[in-house]
């Protein structure tokens, strides 16, 4: 591939309006080596400048590295930017609350935010040091901010950063916000130019999101031994401390993955999602005899579970947790005229639950920008990877720690009546089918992506009733079963999501029952690699 002068020209005018010398250097030092025919630096130098880092309902993700196709501080000023300018034009004029991770460039990245935001005119508020990401959803409510930036990329790979936006009710950007949010980022100066100041001044809101997530708890029982990690992330501390004050203080956290380290050297990928991520929990809940494991993800939004059972550890899945903690919130009571939401690709047990508890259920789309507007009086909200919002009323958006707080309550008070998490999980199952959920990923080519989920949406299999939910989503249901076909936002994959229910008849009918669901499962899935596979 060879360098050509629109490519070469590009790079020197964004090298000109960069601010930040080390990213100038970085990529004049990829366009000299470009110039030179060194090997793949043309192709670096391409994909640096393939376009500007797109502004999603997440906001911004992406690696830490110099071109407008990266997390700098040139493209953060642009960003920030824009959001100032979008929330002007709505007269929104106030506080703007700034927080970040631990990562690569966060630092960095969260003072450009504050400079560019005091430069527009808007007051200024700093969260102190590396926070969690729900701490940061808190404060936005807490100090009544027209907006909140969190500069993470959450459980992204150590090489890249991120810039999460959340508006003035608490809550994700949704649609048409984002569009309108890229719009004005695109029309935004450059960099060099956008004005700064260094008037932001700090807030610090831990002890009132602690003391509130400390209130959680509904029962009495506090004997429970805790295993925790929080992956290298900035949420071990606050999740710690938060157990402290519900009563919890026999926690045990692992050694090694206790501090912020942006390189995150003791797992492949900090997700706890990812096979081998808990390992180092569950070989400390193993040591030191724990009744409950947990895992948060590095910006502390998410949380996984894991229980000892007869033949070592059983990490739970998110659909198990997800159902758990809203059987538990339900059966606890206090709620007038509750509503409880999940997403299409979640289990479909907590709609069973909620009935049995006269609440009312919500089904939407992927994401918590669309679980937290499901609908008035929603006091619960779960997606399948592990995100659970236990107290829309506080954080409007998931709550790892939170979450953590709740799980623990839950245990402690089954614990004192000789039971555990799968003991409740097989009473719900009893009560409500079994309910086995999977998801499978196929890597493919994005045209070849789109293309076959367009086909199946056009032309559904035989023997499923079909519904499109949004224009990429597509739902196909039989008696007993669902599937989900919708291509991955974010990756080259075409996602599916099964779920199969069977009906138990009684406590003695549940083995057979879950021999039976699984049996089940494994037939569609078959039939789903096939139907995938052919198109």
């Amino acid at each position: 591939m060879s360098l050509s002068p629109q490519l070469r020209d590009a790079a020197v005018r964004w090298i000109a309006d960069d601010p930040d010398p080390r990213t100038r250097d970085e990529l004049q030092r990829v366009l000299a080596a470009a110039m030179a025919g060194a090997a793949g630096a043309v192709e670096d130098l391409a994909d640096r400048m393939s376009g500007m880092l797109r502004f999603g309902t997440a906001g911004l993700r992406g690696p830490v590295r110099a071109g407008p196709n990266g997390m700098n501080v040139a493209v953060v000023r642009r960003a920030t930017a824009g959001l100032a300018a979008w929330l002007a034009r709505g007269g929104q004029r106030g506080t703007v609350v700034v927080g970040r991770d631990a990562r690569h460039g966060s630092a960095v990245f969260a003072t450009a935010t504050a400079q560019v935001l005091t430069g527009a005119g808007f007051t200024v508020r700093v969260l102190p040091g590396p926070s969690p990401t729900p701490v940061l959803a808190f404060a936005v409510r807490q100090l009544g901010a027209v907006a909140g930036v969190q500069i993470t990329a959450s459980h992204n790979p150590p090489a890249d950063n991120g810039y999460k936006v959340y508006l003035s009710d608490g809550a994700q950007l949704a649609p048409p916000v984002d569009a309108e949010i890229e719009a004005a980022i695109a029309a935004a100066p450059p960099a060099i130019s956008i004005p700064t100041a260094d008037t932001a001044t700090e807030v610090d809101v831990t002890d009132a999101y602690l003391d509130r997530v400390a209130r959680l708890p509904r029962g009495a029982s506090r004997d429970l031994r805790i295993a925790l990690t929080p992956m290298h992330g900035v949420g071990g501390a606050a999740a710690v401390e938060a157990l402290h004050r519900a009563g919890f203080p026999n926690v045990h956290v692992v050694g090694s993955q206790a501090a912020p380290d942006p390189d995150f050297p003791t797992v492949t990928f900090p997700n706890p999602e990812e096979p081998g991520a808990v390992d180092a929990l569950i070989e400390t809940a193993e040591r030191v005899r724990a009744d409950l494991a947990i895992a948060l993800d590095p910006d502390a939004d998410r949380c996984a579970l894991a229980v000892p059972v007869a033949d070592g550890w059983r990490t739970l899945t998110g659909d198990e947790t997800g159902v758990l903690l809203g059987d538990h919130l339900l059966r606890s009571g206090g709620y007038a005229d509750p509503l409880v939401a999940t997403t299409v690709v979640s289990s479909s047990m907590l709609r069973s639950i909620a009935a049995a508890y006269g609440a009312r259920y919500a089904e939407t789309l992927t994401g918590f920008k669309w679980i937290v507007r499901g609908g008035p009086g929603l006091v619960y909200g779960y997606e399948e990877a592990l995100g659970y919002c236990v107290d829309p009323d506080t954080v409007r958006d998931k709550d790892g720690i939170a979450a953590a707080v709740l799980a623990a309550d839950l245990a402690a008070t089954l614990k004192a009546d000789g039971f555990g998490l799968p003991d409740r999980l097989d009473e719900l199952a009893v009560a409500h089918g079994v309910h086995l959920t999977e998801g499978i990923s196929l890597r493919m080519e994005p045209a070849a992506r789109d293309a076959a989920a367009a086909e199946l949406r056009s032309n559904p299999p035989p023997g499923w009733e079909s519904e499109l939910p949004a224009p990429d989503v597509l739902v196909l249901r039989r008696p007993g079963e669902r599937l989900v076909i919708r291509p991955s936002g974010t990756e080259p994959k075409l996602k599916a999501y099964l779920e199969v229910v069977e009906p138990v008849a009684d406590a003695a009918a549940l083995d057979g029952a879950k021999a039976a669901a699984r049996s089940r499962l494994d037939a569609l899935r078959a039939e789903v690699r096939r139907l995938l596979g052919a198109r």
